[in-house]
Formats: C-alpha cells, sequence, structure tokens
C-alpha cells in the first residue's frame, strides 16, 4: 500500500503545476539534447515563478511544500541545462 500524497490547495500552484508536469513529460520523452534542454529552461521559468511568489506564507504549510518542491524542481532544472 502507498502512502497518500500531500495535497496543495494553492490555485497558483495548481495552475502551474499542469504546465510543469506537461514539460517534464516532454522533457521525458525527448530525443534529443536540444530539445530536452529548451523544455528545462521552460520548467525552470515555470518553477522560478513559483518560487518568487508574491504571496507566500511561511506560516502555511501548502506554500511551504510548494517551495520545497519548486526548489527541486529548479535544481533537476538546472542539471539537465548545464548536461546538454
Amino acid at each position: 500500500m502507498t502512502e497518500p500524497r500531500p495535497e496543495i490547495k494553492c490555485p497558483i500552484f495548481l495552475k502551474r503545476e499542469w504546465t510543469i508536469k506537461e514539460l517534464t513529460r516532454d522533457i521525458n520523452l525527448s530525443r534529443t539534447a536540444s530539445d530536452k534542454a529548451e523544455r528545462a529552461v521552460q520548467l525552470k521559468q515555470q518553477v522560478r515563478m513559483l518560487l518568487t511568489c508574491k504571496k507566500y506564507d511561511e506560516k502555511n504549510e501548502d506554500c511551504r511544500n510548494c517551495r520545497v518542491i519548486s526548489s527541486l524542481r529548479e535544481k533537476t532544472a538546472e542539471l539537465l541545462i548545464k548536461r546538454i
């Protein structure tokens, strides 16, 4: 049995999440390094918007979770960009 994943109920996160998942899928399906790099740059832009959110509230668990997830995604995008 798998552990339930916490849901972030922030409309800003949810709006970006769909695009981020699509970009991640596209990165995984890309056949060329240049395509992966292009999508990784787009991914980094999307997560930067979440990391610089003006409505961030350190007391809000959703905000903290969004920040952690977005930080990891940004690092992933940066690694992809550097490797290519």
